[in-house]
């Protein structure tokens, strides 16, 4: 696997980017992204790998989803983002093509606790 896109920089999507650093022939190339792109730099400086990229995102609009898979034309996206976002993520990755992997169930917003 070329880069995996991974979503959501919680605890949850900063043991996943470690994770992934530490197999860096099988994810060759990481991004990071989430709502708070000075967030997911400090985990990038804090894992200290050379293969780690960061970007920003809203992960309630797929158009903006849309274009960051395009820009970095992942093979594959994790999604860690909250689990009310899950649809819009995946829409992005199908619209896309783009393989997706979800580890949370999905929550309507005004029922996500």
């Amino acid at each position: 696997m070329n880069k995996v896109l991974i979503i959501g920089c919680g605890g949850v999507g900063t043991v996943a980017a470690y994770k992934c650093a530490q197999y860096p022939e099988v994810f060759h190339e990481i991004v990071i992204a989430s709502r708070r792109k000075e967030k997911c730099d400090e985990v990038a400086k804090a894992i200290g790998a050379p293969n780690i990229t960061t970007d920003q995102v809203d992960a309630d609009d797929v158009q903006q989803l849309v274009a960051l898979l395009k820009k970095h034309q992942p093979q594959l996206v994790v999604n860690l983002a909250l689990p009310y976002q899950d649809l819009t993520i995946m829409d992005a990755c199908l619209e896309c093509g783009v393989n997706y992997l979800d580890t949370a169930n999905y929550e309507p917003r005004d029922e996500a606790h």
